[in-house]
């Protein structure tokens, strides 16, 4: 195993790490701690993918890893702050954060979800898709709102500072959800032929295991 791949199962590693700091009122400041955490986790991602695009270290293990570990890194995240209410209305409270909070949330995995689901078919007909450059700003929004939203939450006692923390990370969180809306259609409708399959091949194809069967 090369080293962007161990940085990456590093990445993974640290999930649950996170996931107890931040559960784990007991410890002082933990909510802070979690920020750092999901900072330093978040970094590995740009630090994998730089070592292995320099030294040619890409492999199909490090294909395979680095996008779940993003995915399961920010789905952790934005769930766990989703069921603590003060993590989200240090600066405005309401039902309305909430419910702001919730659906941009539930379209940033969904975007998610629709577009591994689309590789997937992709990477059936043997094609491979690169991620466009509005998926990655996507991704850099999302990290510095988690980021924002977590430390802000538990910086020290400074109200001022904590409010203008959370003000950054709500309007990260709303730009995030936008971006996620336009990168996910854009890289749908830029790859569509993968969704068009010509009913001749579909037929050939079935005959053909029409055929390997009665063989």
């Amino acid at each position: 195993m090369n080293l962007p791949n161990k940085i990456t199962l590093t990445r993974i590693f640290m999930i649950p790490v996170f996931v107890v700091v931040f559960f784990l009122t007991a410890i002082p400041y933990n909510y802070f701690i979690a920020g750092i955490i999901f900072v330093v986790a978040a970094c590995t991602d740009f630090i994998d993918g730089h070592i292995a695009r320099k030294y040619n270290l890409v492999t199909n293990l490090g294909k395979f890893l680095d996008p779940i570990a993003d995915k399961v890194l920010v789905s952790t995240a934005l769930i766990c702050m989703l069921v603590k209410p003060e993590l989200l209305q240090v600066m405005w409270q309401g039902e309305w954060v909430m419910t702001v909070c919730s659906i941009c949330t539930a379209v940033i995995l969904a975007r998610e979800l629709i577009v591994s689901g689309f590789r997937m078919v992709a990477a059936s007909s043997g094609l491979v898709l690169a991620a466009d450059k509005v998926g990655k700003v996507k991704t850099t929004f999302q990290d510095i709102s988690i980021a924002m939203l977590l430390i802000g939450a538990d910086f020290f006692g400074l109200l001022g500072v904590s409010k203008v923390l959370n003000v950054i990370g709500l309007i990260c969180l709303a730009a995030a959800a936008v971006l996620t809306i336009w990168s996910g259609a854009g890289y749908i409708i830029k790859n569509r032929q993968v969704l068009r399959v010509p009913a001749e091949e579909k037929d050939e194809e079935n005959k053909g295991e029409k055929n390997s069967e009665d063989s």
